[in-house]
């Protein structure tokens, strides 16, 4: 099928040179929002428009804890194996990113940490794996407004097997620090509150090894792409934001993939509307340290 063909929100490519395949991983429920969750498919191409697919990379057992809301996996070679980071939901527990693993890119995975890595109490969701300038693995995760109103991203070091946390989480920013969020009113706790969404945290280093993370929330022109940056290239660094989104047309849930070519690409789902979300790929190039729109592929 053509790229313009898959529905698909969150879209989260794996390049893998040594097959000459890319492997495209999202949220693939056709209705993510109020449906029983499925689980994950992944498509696979050699030159970015071109796909095979579905294929089911994740179902789960009838004994699995959640049911509902299997968001957002992202697949990260480590090791030797692979590892997906994905949220999920059940009415009894609160929304968290478990960890998976598979020894193959197309599945299947199974269940490798213990529940939600992510604080139990806590709606979280859209965890990535980042590994800072010590070689020590950290999830990067979101705080929804759903409790906090102003919606968070954090930082919590996991083990060096991928299996649970090995820290506390630290907090980086909320949503409202950033120019270019807009908030949206709704009712919570009995009354009506303006609040801001923090989604999709995606960490890139620059050529100079400038940390940046690219993270979607509301904006002017609907579901945005911003970026924030790290005062000392690491993740408890302080972290500002540039003013204006790197991208603003109701599209977000961005993250960074280089083609075989070299060239680097942001993904994204847009429009933000199901069910007519699509991957949409971007070529950027990097500007002072900063990521620039060059192209898109369409």
């Amino acid at each position: 099928m053509k790229r313009h063909d898959i529905q698909i929100r969150d879209p989260f490519v794996l390049t893998l040179n040594d097959r000459k395949e890319y492997y495209l991983y999202g949220t693939t429920d056709k209705n993510c929002w109020n449906d029983k969750g499925t689980g994950f498919d992944c498509y696979k191409s050699a030159d970015l428009e071109n796909w095979d697919g579905p294929f089911p990379v994740f179902r789960p057992t009838p004994d699995f804890w959640a049911d509902r809301h299997f968001w957002a996996p992202e697949v990260y070679q480590y090791k030797g194996k692979y590892y997906m980071f994905a949220s999920f939901k059940s009415p009894n527990h609160c929304r968290g990113t478990q960890i998976l693993i598979s020894s193959t890119p197309d599945g299947s995975f199974s269940l490798h940490s213990d529940g939600a890595v992510t604080p139990n109490d806590w709606e979280c969701l859209d965890g990535t794996l980042y590994i800072d300038k010590k070689g020590s693995p950290w999830m990067i995760f979101c705080r929804e407004w759903l409790q906090v109103v102003d919606g968070q991203m954090w930082a919590m070091p996991l083990g060096e097997d991928l299996k649970q946390a090995a820290g506390n989480p630290i907090l980086l920013f909320s949503a409202s620090q950033a120019k270019w969020t807009k908030g949206s009113v709704h009712k919570l706790c009995g009354k009506e509150q303006t609040v801001y969404v923090t989604d999709g945290p995606y960490l890139y280093r620059t050529k100079n090894g400038k940390l940046l993370m690219l993270w979607s929330s509301g904006g002017e022109h609907g579901y945005a792409i911003g970026i924030a940056q790290s005062d000392n290239g690491d993740i408890n660094g302080n972290w500002t934001h540039l003013d204006k989104p790197l991208f603003e047309k109701n599209g977000g849930h961005g993250m960074v993939f280089k083609s075989f070519d070299g060239k680097v690409f942001v993904s994204l789902h847009s429009p933000n509307n199901t069910p007519m979300e699509r991957p949409c790929f971007f070529e950027v190039e990097e500007i002072n340290d900063e990521l620039v729109l060059k192209d898109a592929l369409i």
